[in-house]
């Protein structure tokens, strides 16, 4: 019955939207210490923008290791300092402009330490930076309307980035996904597992403590951890929970949640996740979860069922990067 099912949650997450995280995690206990940039997580924010001649934004960077290279505007959050306002920052303080971001673009990790979010961005106004205004933050800013490999570039990671803020501008693959102000001490995984058969049946696998919701993974922060990346609590909380290995497909982000100063000061982050586990033969049924902790919930109603459908077929998320 739908009464059983948390669709709120659900319509809020598919939608892109934000969701309480509350205080209690499946899986391994989650750690103790709270997320604080600057102390044990670093965020980083870069930004693609075009002008209406469809010349892309690079800017000539003034740190002694890259110095005259040139690459997209891009650079550490803050600590109190939401995402956007960190993205719009940093473009205005390298480039000279003012900017609104459109979408995500990309979401990149090297493990919960490390996290790149990239925007596709739109100029606002502001003057763009000349060489007379160098200072520490770049030496200058320029619309560039060839190859960006003809230019020296700081690094090439750029380069994914760019095709995929073209490809967006052509044809949206997903939402336009912005964060939602929501506080988070930790850095989680809300999950929205789905798994999806070939005569079109649809169940997404729901935490039963409590009233039934979409489960919440903490990420650790040991060693071992840190190299394993956002997909290491998946994966753990998964192979606990669902018997045989379930391999699932790649992670996908429907959204995500953070608030400057959170509580405590905290900078955690909630990521909303899609990913499915693959049937074992047409027709199949989900394989039966190890615990009462877990149950597949059926989706019936048409809506719903064909909104998770087509995420899941067109790949329709903001891609994560490891």
């Amino acid at each position: 019955p739908m009464g059983e099912a948390p669709v709120p949650e659900l319509d809020a997450v598919l939608g892109g939207g934000g969701w309480d995280v509350g205080a209690s995690f499946e899986g391994p206990p989650p750690p103790t210490v709270p997320i604080r940039l600057g102390r044990n997580a670093c965020y980083v924010v870069l930004a693609v923008l075009f002008n209406e001649e469809d010349r892309v934004l690079l800017v000539q960077e003034a740190k002694p290791e890259c110095r005259g290279r040139w690459y997209l505007p891009a650079g550490r959050m803050e600590p109190g300092e939401s995402i956007v306002a960190a993205m719009r920052r940093e473009v205005k303080e390298e480039t000279g402009l003012e900017c609104e971001p459109l979408t995500l673009l990309a979401l990149e990790e090297r493990g919960p330490a490390w996290i790149r979010f990239a925007f596709l961005a739109r100029p606002t106004g502001g003057t763009l930076k000349t060489l007379e205004e160098a200072d520490a933050e770049s030496l200058q800013a320029a619309w560039w309307a060839g190859d960006p490999c003809a230019l020296p570039l700081r690094a090439l990671d750029i380069l994914p980035l760019l095709d995929l803020a073209a490809r967006y501008r052509r044809s949206p693959p997903h939402p336009p996904t912005l964060p939602q102000e929501l506080p988070c001490a930790l850095l989680c995984l809300r999950l929205l597992v789905a798994f999806a058969n070939d005569a079109g049946d649809l169940w997404v696998l729901l935490g039963t403590a409590g009233t039934p919701h979409l489960p919440v993974v903490a990420c650790g922060m040991s060693p071992a951890e840190l190299r394993g990346g956002l997909r290491l609590p998946v994966l753990r909380l998964l192979r606990d929970c669902l018997p045989s290995d379930p391999r699932p497909g790649p992670l996908g982000l429907l959204g995500l949640q953070h608030q400057a100063g959170g509580p405590g000061g905290a900078d955690g982050i909630c990521f909303n996740v899609l990913l499915s586990i693959p049937p074992r033969s047409p027709g199949a049924a989900p394989p039966e979860p190890c615990g009462p902790t877990f149950r597949w919930w059926h989706v019936e109603e048409e809506s719903l069922r064909g909104r998770i459908l087509q995420r899941l077929r067109t790949v329709g998320m903001v891609p994560i990067r490891s």
